[in-house]
C-alpha cells in the first residue's frame, strides 16, 4: 500500500462539480492500494500516517501529529500509485490491486484512522475527482507498507 502524504492548510474534492470530502487544517492522503496488500498493511499505513509529526509546535519545530492539532484527514483513492513507467511512456497498472479488492482495503483504511478519533473525509473510490489544496510548506511525505519489512539502511 502506498500514500502520498501532504500537509494542507485545506483540501476537498469534487465530484461532478459537487464537494464530496473537505478538511481545514491536517493531511490530504492520496491512497494506492497494491495487489498483495492486506489489512496489516492497511493498519501499518494507519498508524504511521496518524502518529506523523509533521505539525510545528511551539517553537516551530515539526513535532506535533494529527491528534494535537485537531487535524482532519482527506484520504482520496489513487490506483495510479501503482503506475509502473519502466518500459515506454505508457503506465502500467498490472501491480494495482483489483478495484474489488482496492475498495475493500481503502475503506478498511479509512475506518482504521477514523479509530484513532480521527475525523475521516474521503473521495469517490473509482470517481473522476477533481482534487484541491493549499499544500501547507510543503510537506510532502511516500510512504510504502512494503518498507516496512525491509531493513533500516543506514
Amino acid at each position: 500500500m502506498r500514500a502520498v502524504v501532504q500537509r494542507v492548510s485545506q483540501a476537498s474534492v469534487e465530484v461532478d462539480g459537487h464537494i464530496v470530502g473537505q478538511i481545514g487544517r491536517g493531511l490530504l492522503v492520496l491512497l494506492g492500494v497494491g495487489q498483495h496488500d492486506t489489512l496489516e498493511d492497511a493498519a501499518y499505513l494507519a498508524r504511521k500516517i496518524a502518529g506523523l509529526r509533521v505539525f510545528a509546535d511551539a517553537e516551530g519545530k515539526m513535532n506535533l501529529a494529527l491528534a494535537d492539532v485537531g487535524g482532519g484527514v482527506l484520504v482520496v483513492s489513487q490506483f495510479t500509485l501503482y503506475g509502473d513507467t519502466r518500459r515506454g511512456n505508457r503506465p502500467s497498472f498490472v501491480e494495482a490491486a483489483p478495484p474489488a479488492v482496492g475498495r475493500r482495503l481503502y475503506e478498511q483504511f479509512c475506518d482504521l484512522l477514523a479509530g484513532q478519533g480521527l475525523p475521516v473525509e474521503t473521495g469517490v473510490f473509482q470517481a473522476h475527482m477533481q482534487v484541491h489544496l493549499i499544500n501547507d510548506g510543503p510537506v510532502t511525505l511516500w510512504l510504502d507498507s512494503a518498507e516496512r519489512l525491509s531493513p533500516r539502511r543506514t
